[in-house]
Parts: C-alpha cells; structure tokens; sequence
C-alpha cells in the first residue's frame, strides 16, 4: 500500500514485486516490534499509575486511622482493641511498602523497555538507509548513541557484555542473572 507520498509501505512478502528487499522487510519488522512494545508501556503505565494512586491514598488513611487510634483514651476496655487495630494497621502498611518495592522494579523496567525501543527505532532507520547501513562510522555512531543512552550499570555491562567482549546472548544473560543472584536487594524505599 503506497502512502501520501507515494513511498509503498507494509510488507510485500505476499505479493513480492521487482523492488522488493528483504532490508525493508527487517525494517517493517522492527518498527511493528517498537510499535508493540510502545504500546505495551503506555497500556501497562496507565496501569500502574492508577496503583501508585491507590496506594498512596492507602499509605494516607493508615497514617490517618493511626492518628486517630493513638487519640483514644487508653483503658482497660480500649487498650488491646488499640493495639489489634495498630498491628492490623502496620500489617497494611507493610504490604504498601512491599508494592512500593514492586513498582520501583516495573519502573526500572519501564526504562530498560524505553532503552530497547530508542535502540530498535535507531536501528530500524540505520538500515533503511544503504549508505548508512554500509558504514561503520554510522554503525559506531548508533552504539555509542545507544550506550550514552543507558542509565542502569545494568544495561552498561550487558552492552559491554556482548558488544565488546564478544559474549553470545545466553552467556550475557547467564551472567547478568548470576550476578543479580548474589547481588542483594538494593531497592530503597522512598
């Protein structure tokens, strides 16, 4: 189908004519990979903004439901009712922060996903043009685009992983998971 411009898009691999490439098929491809994940982050963010809200208005009715308890008159009738709904509320506080902790995790995702798509739109337009995909100052030019791009030590040592040193992508995962196994937790709590 040829667009406003006259440039024919979508795939031709059904109905091939004498222009037809398969550089332009891997184009299509990674533009409908960006396109897909793009549209994942938007669905899932709208999701998890709708939580984070949730979740703050819960963190501010425990902190309110707890002024309150510590305003009632300690007796012998109140006193363990008190203290029940003071573990109750901590309890609850505690799974607040547990989901805190699992939003930082989406939200370092997020990044990485967003890294992945600049990457692939980057690479998609880099091979769509021949004299740029035939030039290795362009081909150094995108990694070095897309590594000052990464913000994550993370993604710093995958790139390095199998960019510089050569490793296969298992073995780059191999070791960014044994690394993250005895790494620890280091999310903070905000």
């Amino acid at each position: 189908m040829a667009g406003n411009d006259g440039v024919v898009r979508g795939t031709q691999v059904n109905n091939p004519g004498p222009d037809w490439n398969h550089l332009r098929e891997t184009v299509l491809m990674m533009e409908l990979a960006v396109a897909q994940v793009e549209a994942a982050m938007t669905d899932s963010n709208a999701s998890v903004d709708a939580l984070t809200g949730t979740f703050t208005t819960m963190a501010n009715t425990i902190k309110l439901i707890n002024e309150r308890i510590s305003g009632l008159a300690d007796t012998e009738a109140t006193g363990p009712v008190k203290m029940e709904l003071m573990m109750a509320t901590m309890n609850v506080a505690g799974m607040v922060n547990q989901a805190i902790v699992a939003f930082q995790f989406y939200d370092r995702l997020s990044q990485r996903l967003a890294h992945v798509n600049h990457g692939l739109a980057w690479l998609a337009e880099l091979v769509s043009d021949q004299d740029e995909a035939s030039s290795t100052a362009a081909w150094a030019a995108l990694q070095g685009k897309i590594r000052s791009r990464y913000s994550m030590p993370e993604e710093v040592e995958m790139f390095e992983a199998v960019l510089v040193r050569g490793l296969t992508v298992e073995q780059a995962i191999s070791e960014f998971m044994e690394k993250m196994n005895n790494k620890g937790d280091d999310i903070e709590l905000f």
